[in-house]
């Protein structure tokens, strides 16, 4: 089997990030491509689900929810976590 070289373009922060992954798991980035490549030939297509995340019932109702609250001004802000906790009262220590 001979080898061949391939060139790709990514975002820099993205690369680091991966590198740092992978060096974590004891493997380089050309590893890490070869074993994505190769259970990508065994899947016959890309070895894990693709698809765009749609928000439940439940997150879309919070969004709803929180657009109506704004557009009423019918909600409190706080400039802090700390101010937050204070006004409700609630017991927290960082």
């Amino acid at each position: 089997m001979s080898n061949t070289n391939m060139n790709i373009r990514m975002d820099s922060d993205v690369k680091q990030a991966a590198q740092q992954i992978f060096k974590d798991l004891g493997m380089d980035m050309t590893t890490a491509i070869n074993v994505f490549l190769r259970q990508a030939i065994r899947y016959q297509g890309l070895p894990f689900e693709v698809r765009r995340d749609n928000p439940n019932a439940e997150t879309l109702d919070a969004i709803r929810e929180i657009r109506e609250m704004r557009k009423n001004h019918d909600h409190k802000t706080y400039d802090s976590f700390a101010s937050l906790v204070a006004d409700e009262g609630i017991e927290y220590e960082p």
